[in-house]
């Protein structure tokens, strides 16, 4: 009987098939690097124009809101506690809201932290940051805003090209967080392989900091304890993102292993979590 060859036994692969979707080491993820700057380039030029908009124009969409009876309520309303930013059931709206994120972000963290304490080995668990990144996407591009498409009057143009800068971000992060968490899952399934396809966890940390020192709530009645809670946020996950991104360099310049880095990329992220879940208005 011939002898076959021997080859070193491989793990049970998954019972249905995948689409192949496999890049060398040797690949840039050139192509996300691309989508990834000309999204950030929209981004800013939307959000640029809906900050600096001259104020009469702002004051006639508000006045045409008005007069059309159907103000998407964060900013079509003037003194924000007669409308929905600052009434009882904006402010519940919003802080069941950020609860859920937070969770969603608290997952991530520990699906971060504990391999880096070794901890946590199990297969399955290596989804578990993709999964809270792909739930947290499709909340936010859902539910984020009552008004908002799909569940409010606002149409998809008025929800993610309006007058708005508070809807238009947070959809903006549902996209984010979407790119990101689908990468995620094929860098988890060795689909991606080339080491720069593990960038945009921590850029999207990064930019979602910075986009939270201009997120605003309109004419809200704590509007300076939101402002302050999002510039800590902002800034804890602009930490993080910055230390997994530089852990190669201080692991040289501080000593650090690699492992430390990733421990206080995982720590600003839980930190981040923590504060969301307990935030209020």
């Amino acid at each position: 009987m011939q002898k076959g060859f021997q080859r070193p036994i491989r793990r049970s692969g998954w019972a249905f098939p995948l689409p192949s979707f496999r890049y060398s080491p040797r690949t840039n993820p050139f192509v996300f690097w691309a989508l990834a700057c000309s999204l950030l380039l929209a981004a800013v030029c939307l959000n640029g124009g809906l900050l600096f908009a001259e104020p009469a124009a702002q004051e006639h969409g508000k006045a045409h809101d008005l007069s059309q009876g159907q103000g998407h309520g964060h900013h079509g309303f003037e003194g924000g506690a007669s409308g929905w930013e600052g009434s009882k059931e904006g402010i519940a709206y919003s802080e069941r809201n950020h609860h859920l994120a937070g969770f969603f972000v608290l997952l991530v963290g520990v699906s971060e932290l504990l391999p880096s304490i070794r901890v946590l080995s199990v297969n399955w668990a290596r989804m578990l940051l993709p999964g809270a990144l792909l739930l947290m996407a499709i909340f936010l591009l859902v539910w984020s805003d009552h008004q908002a498409w799909p569940i409010g009057p606002l149409s998809f143009v008025e929800t993610f090209f309006g007058i708005d800068p508070e809807i238009v971000q947070h959809k903006l992060y549902g996209i984010l967080s979407l790119t990101v968490g689908l990468i995620e899952v094929f860098r988890r399934l060795d689909r991606v392989v080339h080491a720069g396809w593990m960038a945009p966890l921590p850029a999207f940390a990064i930019l979602g900091g910075l986009m939270l020192f201009a997120h605003s709530h309109g004419d809200h009645p704590s509007a300076q304890k939101i402002a302050f809670d999002h510039a800590i946020l902002g800034t804890l996950a602009i930490s993080g993102g910055a230390t997994k991104l530089s852990s190669a360099g201080l692991s040289s310049l501080l000593g650090w292993s690699r492992t430390k880095g990733d421990i206080v990329w995982a720590l600003c992220i839980l930190a981040v979590g923590v504060q969301l879940l307990f935030y209020s208005e």
